[in-house]
């Protein structure tokens, strides 16, 4: 069957929903089964991964795994999402407060050389930089009987559809099969290992770098037990304060088990299970009284009356619950068969549109599996980190990155995977609070360009990219973003006093800039980017203004919405009248300070683009409504260029999308897929792995097929001429509806509204437009010729 008429059917299967019941079906079929599939998505390798960027990762938001699948060796590389260095702690430099004055007058005063040694000297925190997420360990099978040398028909694939990993050899005549998955229901990992018709012997080990004790005991049968206990490591100075526990209890089906300290010895086996827990004894910030081992023992007991497939089935429809909301069908080209490896090495030519497809929903799979609800959220690396010295420790960078991590959440559909994220402003509030009070003498609360596991607000690293006070307030404005997606009166009262903590302490820091009369940041800086005038730090910057509207505008929208605190709110409209606008500058480029400075910054494709927040994340910046500023941003886009580093090419995939350049967007997609920018096992390459240019490609995926503003919804804005078939179900926009879509011949087939509000949009596609009434749970189906030009 051809994509074409494929998509035929798909319109005709979307139609049958038009009716309440028929809504109401599909949203139930959404939360269990999900929508009907071509083919499983999945990433599968003919030889076992050499490296770490080559392994395959399994999570369920607590508990990680990268699975190398080794053929006589298996080694799964472990970590749990709380093990991080350190200790509770608290960062701001005594002598701050006292030095911000001077600064300020330095930065007005345009000494910015000097601004920035006084801040480095006395206003930096203390320590400087932040703890580290940890590595856990390693779980290594060694199969004794196998012989590697001899070993044929390999293969290894993780199928994001049952979030499971299997590998699949020969070796002296016998089919062997190892099973892997890390239950997000009974949390654990579970491996099963199968011979077909042969006895198994293995040998089971655990191995850390941390400062741990391993253990092995058997019980005199087919059963015994593995164990590591130990305590995290110190870090600038700060002693470690957590301690941990991985336990992994082995069962020989038909076999025995004999341990020898510190490894069990498993014999003459039809089957191999292992069930391995962690945990530490982090509880919150300030709280490290948890105990590892009876959580771990909690943990294992609970499963101990459970058959294999008793815990994959449980795993798998708690995955799939997620998962199968959205799908996306693009044209298979001739590669699509090959090895995930494979097709990767030859994305720079952009002949394989599928491979698009799975590397979206690879995106989906990384947050359901690294960030679920009462876990921490994705940090750098997600939950996925073999060093412990990570790169920038792997923490949270919040002048873009942890926010990039999130875009997907709302238009994926993956709501619950926001939460953690929540949960990390909330307490990041309570030391942020500390932090204005004692570096600002401001009300409300202030986080920098970075946090950790202790949630420490002050403003780390150098000044010239730590004293940026506008963190917090980018995280709040998120929430309300997630807000806009769901309308959930309940949630938004639990974020707005999140929200009006941030804006309070802005109502008390911005001063005016003497030069121009605008009331500004000082100091800040336009995220990690010299101005060419001795520094980075500067008063205003583009970002920060950007940022403080929508701060503000959302801030009194939701006070005025739950009926709380009008004074607030018109207090926060009329100092956002006061932030500098955005300019353009000679060059026609939207200026990233106050001053037309960017043709002297001397990094002019700098991978920051801080001042396109107003074009995206931000919508206050489009074609239709400010074109000489979307113009301008288009200007300065072009001038930053597109070799950037691999969540720099996610950014500016979101923002060729929203200037609704579909060439453009398509380009730094295949730049985003290719080699350099994304590791053979879809990792995202900064370079090193970071997981945000993951996030930030799946959500511009879905940029370029539908955006939305809460009024309007535009169809297939920057679809590419390689994808002249499709159809993506499922995805979510912004004021509670969802949307499923069908085109051909690059053009649009149907487009179908599900809202869970009643409410008016206009909707767009190509040149013509549709005022259109949703009433909730009715269906509404769109096709061409309802579109007037």
């Amino acid at each position: 069957m051809d994509l074409s008429r494929r998509g035929l059917l798909q319109a005709g299967m979307t139609a049958a929903l038009l009716s309440r019941a028929g809504f109401a079906a599909a949203q139930e079929q959404d939360s269990t089964a999900g929508p009907t599939r071509t083919a499983a998505p999945l990433l599968w390798y003919n030889q076992p991964a050499r490296e770490w960027t080559e392994a395959l990762p399994l999570g369920n938001g607590s508990l990680g795994a990268m699975v190398f699948g080794g053929i006589k060796r298996e080694r799964l590389q472990l970590n749990e999402d709380t093990l991080w260095s350190g200790s509770p702690y608290g960062n701001v430099n005594p002598r701050a407060k006292a030095a911000l004055p001077r600064i300020r007058e330095l930065i007005f005063a345009g000494r910015y050389a000097e601004a920035e040694a006084l801040a480095d000297a006395e206003v930096q925190a203390v320590p400087m930089r932040e703890m580290a997420f940890q590595d856990l360990g390693d779980l290594f099978v060694d199969l004794t009987d196998v012989n590697e040398t001899s070993a044929s028909d390999y293969r290894r694939s993780l199928d994001l559809d049952s979030a499971t990993a299997v590998t699949r050899f020969t070796s002296g005549g016998v089919s062997y099969t190892r099973e892997i998955f890390i239950s997000p229901v009974h949390q654990m990992l579970v491996m099963a290992i199968h011979a077909d018709g042969a006895p198994l012997s293995a040998d089971i080990a655990l191995a850390t770098g941390q400062r741990a004790k391993i253990t092995a005991r058997d019980n005199e049968g087919d059963s015994g037990l593995i164990a590591m206990r130990g305590e995290n490591n110190e870090d600038r100075g700060i002693p470690g304060g957590l301690r941990f526990t991985a336990q992994g209890q082995a069962l020989a089906h038909g076999g025995t088990i004999r341990a020898f300290d510190p490894v069990l010895q498993i014999r003459g086996a039809q089957r191999i299970e292992l069930r391995l827990a962690a945990a530490t004894s982090f509880v919150a910030p300030g709280d490290v009284s948890g105990d590892p081992d009876a959580i771990v023992a909690t943990r294992l007991r609970a499963a101990q009356g459970l058959s294999l497939e008793d815990l994959r089935r449980a795993h798998v429809d708690e995955h799939r619950r997620l998962f199968r909301r959205v799908s996306l069908t693009l044209p298979q080209g001739s590669r699509a068969t090959r090895p995930t490896d494979q097709r990767l090495e030859h994305a720079a030519n952009g002949e394989d549109p599928s491979l698009a497809a799975l590397y979206f929903q690879f995106g989906r799979y990384l947050l359901i599996s690294s960030s679920r609800p009462g876990t921490q959220p994705a940090n750098l690396q997600g939950i996925w980190n073999d060093n412990n010295q990570p790169p920038w420790q792997s923490k949270y960078t919040i002048n873009i990155n942890t926010e990039m991590n999130y875009w997907p959440a709302q238009s994926a559909d993956l709501p619950e995977c926001f939460e953690p994220l929540v949960d990390l402003v909330e307490q990041l509030a309570i030391s942020g609070a500390k932090t204005a009070r004692d570096m600002y003498g401001a009300r409300g609360w202030v986080a920098h360009h970075n946090t950790d596991l202790w949630r420490a607000s002050g403003p780390i690293d150098h000044a010239r990219t730590g004293l940026w006070p506008t963190g917090g307030a980018w995280l709040a404005v998120q929430l309300w973003d997630h807000w806009d997606y769901l309308r959930d009166d309940a949630y938004l009262r639990r974020i707005f006093p999140l929200m009006a903590g941030s804006a309070r302490f802005f109502l008390d820091t911005l001063v005016p800039d003497p030069r121009t009369g605008f009331m500004v940041t000082n100091p800040s800086n336009s995220p990690e980017n010299d101005h060419g005038h001795g520094s980075t730090l500067c008063a205003g910057p583009a970002m920060d203004s950007q940022i403080l509207r929508d701060l503000f505008a959302r801030t009194a929208a939701a006070a005025r919405h739950l009926r709380r605190d009008e004074a607030l709110a018109k207090e926060m409209e009329a100092m956002a009248r006061r932030l500098p606008p955005d300019r353009i500058g000679k060059g026609g480029q939207l200026q990233e300070w106050q001053f037309d400075w960017d043709a002297d910054a001397p990094d002019p494709h700098h991978r920051h683009v801080s001042h396109l927040y107003a074009l995206y994340p931000g919508l206050q910046i489009n074609p239709v409504d400010t074109p000489d500023l979307a113009a301008a941003a288009r200007v300065s886009l072009d001038r930053r260029g597109d070799d950037a580093t691999g969540w720099g090419l996610g950014w500016r995939l979101n923002l060729w999308a929203r200037l609704r350049d579909k060439a453009r967007a398509h380009k730094i997609l295949i730049d985003l897929l290719s080699p350099g920018r994304t590791y053979p096992n879809m990792f995202d390459a900064h370079p090193p792995f970071q997981i945000d240019g993951n996030f930030g490609g799946a959500a511009g995926i879905i940029e370029m097929l539908a955006q939305s503003d809460g009024s309007r919804i535009t169809l297939l804005p920057a679809l590419p001429a390689s994808w002249p078939e499709g159809s993506i179900t499922g995805i979510r926009l912004r004021g509670a509806c969802k949307l499923d879509l069908v085109w051909a011949e690059g053009r649009l087939a149907s487009a179908t509204i599900f809202p869970e509000l009643d409410g008016a949009r206009i909707v767009r596609a190509g040149a013509g437009s549709k005022n259109v009434t949703l009433r909730k749970g009715c269906a509404v189906r769109l096709t061409p010729s309802d579109f007037i030009a």
